[in-house]
């Protein structure tokens, strides 16, 4: 089985997207199956790129919550990518989708998965399963946290769901789920971000309450 991880962050490096992809990743790389890495930075696809998904079994998109639903750059890649796959015979390609946002709830990110499962349905591929995770901007920092352990348990229990209904070729009811941390914990770790952030750039807390 052939298994595309695309990352669909705009960032270049150091996303909460990737960082759930390497997780999964070893959970799918097992019993011959291919997996194949791909980074949706642009809003357009390469010929070559566009060849090698259609020949996928499963395509597996991560990316960040952008004003509840899917960035533009990746809806352009999406739009170009039905097209493409309307033109040929068609096969069973099987779709999930993991999206994380800052927000502490998971939920938040439900929209976005219907989003990207009524393009799977445009497209004529199978729709599997989505996962939407909450408390997602923290996971950078957490690399060196097992996963499975501590603020990543739930991850852990989610992406091992996610892993079976792939290896299995198997449709699953949305999960939604934050951190295994308590919400005022999360909001100080931000908060403690925000204020650093404020000190690189010579300015203190209250200029962000400023109004020219």
């Amino acid at each position: 089985m052939v298994i595309a991880l695309i990352n669909g962050s705009p960032k270049g490096r150091g996303s909460a997207s990737n960082c759930i992809l390497q997780e999964l990743k070893p959970l799918l790389a097992q019993d011959g199956n291919r997996v194949l890495e791909y980074h949706f930075r642009n809003p357009a696809l390469s010929p070559t790129e566009m060849e090698e998904i259609r020949d996928c079994d499963v395509l597996i998109f991560a990316f960040p919550l952008y004003v509840d639903g899917i960035p533009s750059h990746l809806l352009s890649c999406l739009v170009q990518l039905e097209r493409y796959l309307a033109a040929i015979p068609k096969k069973e390609i099987m779709v999930y989708s993991i999206v994380n946002c800052g927000f502490y709830e998971g939920e938040h990110n439900e929209l976005a998965v219907e989003m990207l499962k009524n393009w799977c349905i445009k497209a004529g591929l199978t729709w599997g399963q989505g996962i939407g995770i909450g408390a997602g901007g923290m996971l950078p920092m957490l690399q060196n946290v097992p996963i499975g352990h501590g603020p990543k348990k739930n991850l852990g229990k989610g992406l091992a769901q996610l892993a079976h209904n792939v290896l299995e070729r198997t449709s699953g009811e949305s999960l939604f789920f934050t951190a295994n941390l308590p919400r005022i914990v999360y909001k100080l770790a931000a908060e403690i971000g925000w204020r650093r952030s404020i000190k690189a750039n010579g300015l203190k807390r209250q200029d962000l309450s400023l109004r020219k």
